[in-house]
């Protein structure tokens, strides 16, 4: 079985805003019909033309949303593994908090601020659980850890009785 690798950084950054462009695209998709599904008039057919005109004209712009999203984090984690020379939690913690603060530049500082601090935080949760799970998964196959099991002896004599189903001498 093949380790997965990742693309080189120039693709990574399409490779991610595609990702995203789906993840978006498919969510909204799913968000904007419900709704557009309960804010229609009464009437399954009304309901169900609701629901796809909503569909329709919001769920691209959520995609495109997203993209929007992948692409400007990746290309900044991009931007930190080559000018930090290695890849660990720190660029994917920093490029979420400076993502944050770059979209959303336009509503202010504070915005700004509060945006990095989410992002920051966000991203850092979602890489602690993922360190989390992988020293897990690697203590399942630490050697040292694991138990050996041993055969019980052998009984020297027979068994008087017990078990399940009382004595077995006692029926024969």
């Amino acid at each position: 079985m093949e380790e997965y690798t990742r693309d080189p950084c120039p693709w990574r950054i399409v490779d991610d805003c595609g990702g995203a462009f789906s993840m978006g695209a498919i969510g909204g998709s799913l968000f904007h019909g419900i709704k557009g599904f309960r804010n229609a008039p009464s009437g399954n057919y009304r309901r169900l033309i609701g629901s796809f005109v909503s569909l329709k004209e919001k769920a691209p712009i959520t995609g495109g949303n997203f993209a929007v999203w992948g692409g400007l984090f990746s290309a900044i984690d991009c931007s930190l593994v080559y000018v930090r020379k290695k890849e660990d939690p720190w660029n994917s913690i920093t490029s979420g908090a400076l993502t944050g603060a770059i979209l959303s530049v336009r509503s202010g500082t504070g915005a700004m601020v509060a945006s990095a601090v989410i992002g920051g935080v966000l991203l850092a949760m979602i890489e602690g659980m993922g360190i989390l799970f992988n020293k897990y998964a690697a203590e399942q196959f630490d050697p040292a850890k694991r138990m050996v099991f041993e055969e019980p002896p052998a009984p020297s004599a027979p068994s008087q009785g017990g078990g399940i189903f009382g004595n077995s001498q006692q029926y024969q």
